[in-house]
């Protein structure tokens, strides 16, 4: 998004609007038990509430230069998150394989090295979540202080850093039940050994997104992670309507978290009189 030239009071309400459609969209789904896309409801939030406020032009889409073979702006931020939930299909796919012929042979006892080795696949996943999915709140309260004048520079101070992953942290620690009963039951029957290739692949996918700067959804990577995995044991086990329920979300992530950051700015412009 380009708010370089819009008055202060102006762009730090558009980007209040924007995280406003990415929160409610985020606790609707989660109040149902949808796993989706914090990543896509804030990309919707902040494109629909610019849209909304003063135009496409203020819209960084990226797709011209995508023609010519850069990747900015909007662009690149749908292609990292259209691509990654393949990736972490094929990745998880090939994984279980792989796992699945290391340990053949074993008997059931094998399960508790598995659970003992996902303190460490664990940890990895909680390390590339972190690395991705915290940048984005620095990125806005970032930008909120630059755009509102506290800011002369886009740095992120080390303040923010601390208060991000505190954040993160209270955010896992507070439940989201409903989510983790979709993903660890509702997609397919989760055991250690899919547990562990789902985290295996999720760290890598996550992390490597990470080192090139591409935002990738982990909701995303790890039901993906785990659709992959499934399918490569037995397809049949699998619960494609809830994978299609979950699918079918990710894709009204966007326009749904756009329409209600634009419904926002509205009732705040009308009682503001901002334009």
């Amino acid at each position: 998004m380009n708010l370089d030239d819009i008055a202060a009071i102006l762009s730090v309400t558009v980007i209040m609007c924007g995280l406003s459609g990415a929160i409610f969209w985020n606790l609707l789904t989660w109040w149902f038990g949808i796993p989706s896309s914090s990543s896509h409801a804030l990309v919707g939030g902040l494109t629909g509430a610019v849209l909304i406020a003063v135009g496409s032009d203020h819209v960084i889409s990226g797709f011209d230069q995508l023609l010519q073979g850069h990747l900015t702006g909007v662009s690149k931020v749908l292609l990292a998150l259209i691509l990654s939930p393949i990736i972490g299909f094929w990745v998880g796919f090939f994984i279980h394989r792989l796992v699945f012929f290391l340990a053949r042979g074993a008997t059931p006892g094998v399960n508790r090295y598995f659970k003992r080795v996902q303190v460490l696949s664990c940890a990895g996943l909680a390390f590339a979540h972190g690395a991705n999915d915290a940048q984005k709140s620095m990125g806005i309260i970032t930008l909120v202080l630059l755009s509102g004048g506290f800011l002369t520079e886009f740095i992120v101070p080390f303040w923010m850093i601390l208060s991000c992953a505190l954040a993160i942290t209270l955010g896992i620690l507070s439940g989201g039940r409903r989510i983790v009963r979709t993903v660890g039951f509702g997609i397919f029957k989760v055991r250690p050994i899919h547990a562990l290739g789902a985290q295996l692949t999720s760290a890598a996918v996550i992390f490597s997104a990470s080192m090139v700067g591409a935002p990738v959804s982990t909701t995303h990577v790890v039901s993906s992670s785990l659709m992959g995995i499934g399918a490569s044991e037995r397809p049949k086990a699998v619960r494609w309507n809830k994978a299609q329920e979950i699918v079918s979300t990710w894709i009204i992530t966007i326009p749904g978290a756009g329409s209600v950051s634009m419904l926002t700015y509205l009732i705040v412009n009308a009682v503001l009189g901002l334009n």
